[in-house]
């Protein structure tokens, strides 16, 4: 499920300062060419063929588009993120919700990183990661004949697992959600330690509940 906006952030800032335009106006051709060209050549890596990966992004996209005009995201100012640490300091309700995200790791450049995004890139990124842990989970399951509680650890061994850290009916303590604005810096981290020693990247897993908990941990360590 792609993020929702918090009551708090609506309620602050988007009413005070987002300009209301036409739902025609966000639906655009730009984003939607520039997210095509990104993500159809990920889903062939997958590997679909040319055709399946274009419908497979067509179906993300008109989820994507219709979850955020349900959601009332779709007018997001592309600046978003500079927005919120701007009223950081004034804002109470603002303030709060930043320094809980704080507590997990997250910095003024993983703010950024995240909300000064396009709503569909956001939400088509979030929905992305779905996709490859529900291949693989499936995967196991189907093809490999694993449990279905198995094959739910492996996927979480895998993949890392975003949302509200608060929310602990499904996790608890490291290995809960992480902030959405972490995204960015974990993928990239992500992707530079398995380049330069696979195998030492499957032994640091070794132990660890979820990829959530080694990533928890590597911020702790200051390594992430």
């Amino acid at each position: 499920m792609a993020p929702p906006i918090e009551g708090i952030i609506r309620s602050s800032i988007i009413g005070a300062l987002v300009e209301v335009v036409a739902v025609e106006i966000y639906l655009n051709s730009d984003i939607e060419r520039k997210l095509e060209d990104l993500y159809v050549p990920k889903l062939r890596v997958m590997g679909m063929t040319p055709n399946q990966a274009k419908s497979v992004f067509a179906n993300l996209l008109k989820k994507a588009k219709e979850e955020s005009v349900e959601e009332g995201t779709w007018n997001l100012p592309e600046n978003f993120g500079d927005i919120l640490l701007e009223k950081e300091s004034t804002d109470r309700k603002i303030k709060s919700w930043l320094a809980m995200k704080r507590n997990e790791g997250v910095r003024d450049q993983d703010i950024r990183a995240w909300w000064n995004q396009h709503d569909l890139e956001r939400r088509i990124s979030v929905e992305f990661d779905e996709l490859g842990r529900s291949t693989q989970f499936f995967r196991l399951k189907d093809e490999e004949k694993i449990g279905e509680e198995e094959a739910a650890r492996a996927v979480g061994r895998l993949f890392p697992t975003y949302g509200d850290p608060n929310e602990v009916c499904f996790t608890t303590g490291e290995d809960r959600p992480l902030p959405y604005e972490l995204k960015d810096r974990v993928d990239r981290y992500l992707e530079s330690v398995a380049q330069v020693d696979r195998e030492a990247w499957k032994e640091a897993l070794q132990g660890m509940s979820t990829l959530n908990a080694f990533i928890r941990k590597e911020i702790g360590k200051g390594n992430l």
